[in-house]
C-alpha cells in the first residue's frame, strides 16, 4: 500500500528522486500519466492494467467515457527508476502538472501523486479543506 508525503526536487533535467518505499510497490518501470486536480498519477503496471480494464469497459457511444479515456491514455507514459532512484518525467506532463523545482510525491493507495509544491500547500491548506464538510459528504458514500 502506498503511503505518505515526500518533498523532493526536480531537477533541470526533469528528474526526481522515487521515494524508496515507493520503489518496490511501483516497480523498476510503471505508468506515469496526467492526473485530476492537476497532479500526475503513477500506477504499478498491474494497478495499471486493472485501471485500464475499467477504462476499457466504458461505453464508446458516451462522449464522456471518451474523453475520460483520451485523458489518460493521451498522457501515459512508461518511466523506468535508474541507479539512482530517480524517473524522467517527459516535459508534457511537466507542464500540464506546473511541476516546478520543489515537488510533493504522495502516496493514495494504489497510486502514487506528483504535485507541485505550491498546488499541493494550496490544495492541503485550511481555507481549501474543509475536512467537517468533506466527513459529511464521505458518510453520503456510506465512509
Amino acid at each position: 500500500m502506498l503511503l505518505g508525503e515526500y518533498s523532493h526536487n526536480l531537477d533541470a533535467k526533469g528528474r526526481v528522486s522515487v521515494p524508496a518505499k515507493f520503489r518496490e510497490d511501483l516497480g523498476h518501470t510503471f505508468i506515469v500519466t496526467k492526473g485530476l486536480d492537476n497532479c500526475l498519477f503513477a500506477y504499478s503496471k498491474e494497478e495499471w492494467k486493472t485501471f485500464e480494464e475499467k477504462l476499457k469497459n466504458l461505453p464508446l457511444t458516451n462522449m464522456n467515457a471518451r474523453n475520460f479515456i483520451r485523458f489518460f491514455f493521451s498522457g501515459a507514459t512508461e518511466c523506468e527508476i535508474d541507479k539512482q532512484g530517480r524517473i524522467n518525467i517527459p516535459q508534457n506532463l511537466r507542464e500540464y502538472a506546473s511541476l516546478s523545482k520543489d515537488v510533493y510525491i504522495i502516496g493514495v493507495s494504489t497510486r502514487v501523486e506528483i504535485w507541485d509544491k505550491e498546488k499541493w500547500d494550496n490544495y492541503t491548506s485550511p481555507e481549501n479543506m474543509d475536512l467537517d464538510e468533506i466527513a459529511n459528504q464521505m458518510s453520503n458514500l456510506g465512509i
